[in-house]
């Protein structure tokens, strides 16, 4: 309890610091906090920034704001041991802002419902079909049957992505795309050697970028070859 105070009046005292130093610009405010953000303090202090600037950011300026709070939030769980309550809820909270940066799309947001392959070829942002699809297939892990009903949702935001921007975030479409072919099975879309070429293909468009090497070690290496 103590620490957690602790952190909420650290967060508190270096917003104000901040604000101070950036003025009105709430947007660069976060973005100073976020190359910041292997501390997890940090992290917590781009969050609370970027959600501040929600409130005032102009409409053309959402979009990022809103996938970088996706991000922070997928991200945020990497100080976790894992797989824990706390962690679902900021999954759920990632997933959330993403797909609010997607309906800012209003094709995406016309046909969501009724055909949301066709909603989501009209996306031409990675960074919220990235960050989208990684908080939602990270959710799978706490209810596996209604992972069954989303999983053709998620694979269509990261094959959507792969056609947007290939090379996005160190081919992460390609990573996360393979790593999902493999552990799925068929009657859901699974493919071992489309699996296999995509993990091969991230690492050549990024063979600098260490989780394409490690992905393909867990999801490939250990298992198949």
């Amino acid at each position: 309890m103590f620490k957690g105070k602790l952190l909420v009046f650290f967060c508190a005292f270096v917003l104000a610091g901040f604000l101070t130093a950036y003025g009105d610009d709430p947007i660069a405010q976060g973005n100073v906090a976020f190359a910041e953000r292997f501390d997890q303090q940090k992290m917590r202090l781009a969050i609370s920034l970027y959600e501040a600037a929600l409130a005032v950011v102009p409409v053309q300026s959402q979009a990022f704001v809103l996938d970088r709070l996706s991000q922070c939030y997928y991200e945020l769980s990497t100080f976790s041991p894992g797989n824990t309550n706390e962690d679902k809820k900021l999954f759920e909270k990632g997933r959330e802002y993403g797909l609010h940066s997607l309906r800012l799309n209003p094709e995406f947001a016309r046909l969501e419902k009724d055909d949301f392959a066709t909603a989501v070829g009209c996306v031409t942002d990675p960074a919220a079909l990235l960050w989208t699809a990684n908080n939602w297939g990270a959710l799978f892990h706490y209810n596996p049957l209604q992972g069954m009903v989303d999983a053709g949702k998620v694979k269509a935001l990261y094959e959507r992505g792969v056609e947007v921007d290939e090379t996005y975030w160190g081919a992460s479409f390609h990573n996360a795309l393979g790593a999902m072919l493999i552990t799925l099975p068929a009657f859901l879309g699974g493919d071992l050697e489309q699996g296999k070429a995509h993990l091969e293909r991230a690492i050549a468009l990024a063979p600098n970028y260490l989780e394409n090497h490690v992905v393909y070690a867990q999801y490939w290496g250990f298992t198949y070859d």
